[in-house]
């Protein structure tokens, strides 16, 4: 997969050249590419953005920069699909990274100051929220649809690994323990020390479906009725 980042700010991008996603990009599994809007400016400044007509405060990203910049990446990232950053946008879930995970390629604008020219969003295909909050910009959210993304390409975790992330199946993950079995007291759990995988299998189950009745009670909701309408419990 290709995914292409519009941004002012491409030094905050750091932490998308470690761990996991530096492995898929050094595999080629991924191809991560920022692109500064400045360099789109056709101001002698290189500014990207103005006042808000009708008047207010803070500024709004221009659309002429914007639009030269996905028309110049879409040379490159050929049948991509164009996300927006934004508060106003769906939410974004793990059912979202899977469909999005399956595209070709992206193209992800990064919002900032009190939003984008509205005309930026005739050529969006999705605009997307990471939660009912506001940040100072598109940057961090661009970073975690980055990152849960790309774990879910091919090759760059094992398959099985992901059948017990959080989430999957409407269930949050299950208690996980190490070394040492005693700690200050706090012991842990004798089925996870019997050496028998079976009932090891079906005490994380279980564990799963309690912790997200109790933690999650949405989720649960979604499980049952998935499950055919009966409590998990």
């Amino acid at each position: 997969m290709r995914i292409d980042i519009i941004t002012i700010f491409p030094e905050i991008f750091s932490p998308l050249d470690v761990s996991i996603i530096k492995r898929a990009r050094d595999k080629g599994l991924l191809e991560l590419y920022l692109w500064n809007l400045r360099d789109f400016s056709k101001d002698k400044h290189k500014k990207v953005d103005d006042a808000p007509y009708g008047g207010g405060k803070g500024m709004v990203l221009a659309c002429e920069p914007i639009f030269l910049a996905v028309e110049e990446i879409k040379k490159h990232n050929t049948g991509s699909l164009t996300i927006l950053t934004s508060p106003q946008g769906e939410l974004f879930n793990q059912k979202m990274a899977k469909k999005l995970a399956k595209e070709k390629g992206l193209i992800i604008i990064c919002g900032h100051y009190e939003g984008v020219d509205e005309r930026v969003k005739t050529i969006v295909d999705y605009e997307i929220s990471i939660g009912d909050y506001v940040l100072t910009g598109g940057e961090l959210p661009a970073m975690v649809m980055v990152d849960c993304i790309t774990r879910l390409l091919p090759g760059v975790i094992p398959e099985e690994a992901k059948k017990y992330d959080s989430f999957f199946d409407c269930l949050l993950d299950w208690p996980c323990y190490t070394r040492p079995e005693n700690f200050r007291g706090l012991k842990v759990p004798e089925v996870l020390l019997s050496g028998n995988h079976e009932k090891i299998k079906q005490w994380r189950y279980k564990q799963a479906i309690e912790r997200t009745r109790q933690k999650r009670p949405d989720l649960y909701k979604l499980f049952v009725n998935k499950k055919g309408g009966q409590d998990a419990s």
